[in-house]
């Protein structure tokens, strides 16, 4: 089983943490602060990594900007009390992979480390029909937006750019990759073009006001839910 590094200065709740983990198979080293973190990093080379933003010593972001400056693959999941999009867009941009906004069901944060285990790994997952984007409901095959009893028929490129921010979901997803798959190449026009299409997912997503589209700027886009 996998090898967790926790880094939480909450030391009751990381006791929790740590032996919920355990008690389901994950090895789990944990760490009561940034500086601590950062040491056992190097010694343990854990295959996911969970940290609290707010710690003493050396924060999350900062923890998380000294890893990457390490290891550019290892999954890096934040917990935090901040749920301001310019926090979570921060802790992104600086190498995170994904977020729990505390509190946080144990069930869940376990969900979100196997899935990043398994895209790591590659391992392929079942490819569902409709996925759930926060209130919204995206039904892919039939090209629609469902939001309780309203529903919203995309066009062929804003249903395929939408599956292709959800399954990237709450990591960039590149504006090159997006531009040579779905216009077949990268050029100023078509890149217009694209930036008009996320301008209409955020007009049909904007009911919902957990939801995100954001800029990257020279890198692509990131959905967060």
């Amino acid at each position: 089983m996998a090898n967790v590094l926790l880094v939480e200065d909450e030391v009751f709740l990381g006791q929790i943490v740590k032996d919920s983990l355990e008690v389901r198979g994950f090895q789990v080293q944990h760490a009561t602060d940034g500086m601590q973190g950062l040491t056992f990093f190097a010694q343990q080379k854990p295959d996911v990594v969970v940290l609290d933003v707010m710690m003493p010593q050396l924060d999350g972001f900062s923890l998380a900007q000294k890893i990457r400056e390490q290891n550019a693959f290892v999954p890096i999941i934040f917990l935090t009390a901040r749920s301001q999009t310019v926090d979570v867009v921060k802790g992104f941009e600086l190498g995170g992979n994904d977020y729990l906004k505390k509190p946080f069901s144990m069930d869940e944060l376990i969900v979100r480390i196997k899935a990043l285990l398994n895209r790591q790994s590659g391992i392929p997952c079942p490819e569902p029909e409709s996925y759930s984007i926060g209130q919204y409901v995206f039904d892919y095959p039939k090209q629609k937006l469902l939001f309780k009893t309203q529903e919203c028929a995309l066009s062929y490129k804003e249903s395929e750019l939408l599956k292709r921010l959800y399954q990237n979901r709450n990591q960039v997803l590149e504006r090159t990759a997006v531009l040579l798959e779905l216009w077949g190449d990268d050029s100023f026009f078509n890149g217009r073009s694209l930036d008009v299409f996320i301008t209409r997912l955020r007009h049909h997503l904007k009911q919902d006001p957990k939801i995100q589209i954001v800029n990257i700027r020279g890198i692509g886009y990131k959905l967060i839910i």
